[in-house]
């Protein structure tokens, strides 16, 4: 079988693009879509994972079979293992009829698994054993069912830190990483944005009867050095958002600036942006964890400075003491104070006498000590700060547990766990 033209399948799949990367990760996909290896796909969220997938499979011997995607972040832990295997009737309460799992349903075919690094430890087992030896088990049945399906996977995790964290099987990892194919972030792709840009910009257009926009020289250099942190997604939608808002249809960077964001999570300034920083950051808030750190460094350098008012303040209120009472020793001076009784009729005059002497504080010369004996520094765990950050994202977002998932960047099953693990229910 002779291998397609790689132009022809970008045409075919509405890839838009030239980088080097791209070029390569497409011409894998290719050339292992005629075997039935598993393939891992990996790369940040927005970057177009889903296509390749859907060119293994339109390239293999299966595809005239069933292909069939699933979000295996978006399924509920307590029915993941149904949704994938199918179940037996009576198997658990509401199972009021047989099912048939994804596997069954797409044998013979492809299954695509996206966000794979989200399934379930004793999910991940029962894949493990379906991609070894084509054996499953339906829940609640004890029959064991064979299936013919090519598993290809997905994931915008680093799966290496997954598996040493024990959130990852390794060797499920290994045997879903047979052939991997590594989709490139938008920023490593710079000369690809305006492309992208244009196309966008034109579908816009058509689609709502309007003069497509264009870009200065100036702006597509800007939108080059910006760091898109929701990749190819990100610049689709604001994209649109500039064709739909401004009526000037030539778009200077002052213009792109205001569409441009530099203050959401994950994103760094315009302007900020060194040539061969991408690999760090992409490392950046890669994960949950790594967002609960940055919290808590914020809170530490908080602490840090309040912790440095109140030593300037209780330094000053000592010398103040140490000088008032040098001979430890006052006149007594009589004072007249003035009173005014509860229902504000007259004033009575009473007299207050000073106190003779003064009991001076502990004075201590080194500041060292004030910090080390007198403060008590306030801790906080990380899961006290990952409760408190989805508790605020809840009542932001009254309850909604998809818009809060959003807004915490992380998946609506993690949540749903996350809620149950700290007893947020009610909210």
């Amino acid at each position: 079988m002779a291998k397609p033209d790689l132009q022809q399948v970008k045409q075919r799949f509405g890839i838009i693009g030239n980088s080097p990367d791209l070029n390569r990760a497409i011409d894998i996909a290719l050339q292992v879509a005629p075997t039935d290896m598993s393939v891992l796909v990996t790369g940040e969220s927005g970057v177009g994972k889903e296509t390749f997938p859907q060119i293994i499979h339109q390239f293999s011997r299966r595809k005239h079979g069933t292909y069939i995607a699933v979000n295996c972040g978006s399924i509920p832990e307590g029915t993941i293992d149904s949704e994938l295997f199918g179940h037996e009737k009576g198997s658990f309460t509401g199972a009021t009829g047989d099912r048939k799992g994804y596997f069954e349903v797409a044998n013979g075919g492809t299954l695509f698994l996206d966000e794979v690094g989200e399934l379930p430890l004793s999910t991940q087992a029962r894949l493990l054993r379906v991609l070894e030896t084509g054996e499953y088990i339906k829940v609640g049945s004890s029959k064991v069912e064979k299936t013919d399906v090519r598993v290809v996977a997905a994931t915008n995790l680093d799966m290496v830190t997954a598996t040493s964290n024990g959130k990852f099987r390794e060797d499920l990892y290994y045997r879903l990483n047979t052939v991997p194919i590594r989709v490139p972030a938008l920023r490593d792709r710079q000369d690809d944005i305006p492309l992208l840009f244009r196309k966008f910009a034109s579908d816009c257009a058509e689609k709502y009867q309007m003069p497509s926009i264009t870009l200065t020289d100036r702006a597509k250099d800007m939108l080059k050095h910006y760091r898109w942190p929701g990749n190819i997604r990100q610049l689709k939608n604001i994209t649109e958002q500039i064709s739909i808002i401004e009526q000037e249809r030539e778009i200077s960077p002052e213009i792109l600036k205001l569409y441009l964001p530099d203050n959401e999570v994950g994103i760094v300034p315009i302007g900020t942006i060194n040539a061969g920083s991408g690999s760090n950051d992409q490392k950046l808030f890669n994960s949950e964890r790594e967002i609960l750190y940055q919290v808590l460094f914020d809170m530490r350098k908080d602490m840090n400075e309040l912790k440095k008012v109140v030593h300037d303040l209780v330094s000053g209120t000592v010398e103040s003491a140490q000088h008032l009472s040098t001979d430890n020793k006052m006149p007594a001076t009589p004072t007249t104070l003035t009173v005014v009784d509860k229902d504000q009729s007259r004033a009575v005059p009473i007299k207050y006498t000073e106190p003779t002497s003064i009991t001076p504080l502990p004075i201590k010369d080194d500041a060292e000590d004030i910090e080390a004996n007198d403060f008590i520094e306030e801790t906080a765990s990380l899961e006290d700060v990952e409760r408190e950050m989805i508790k605020k994202a809840l009542e932001r977002h009254n309850g909604k547990r998809k818009n809060a998932a959003q807004d915490l960047k992380i998946s609506e099953r993690t949540l749903y766990r996350k809620i149950k693990e700290y007893n947020l229910d009610n909210l």
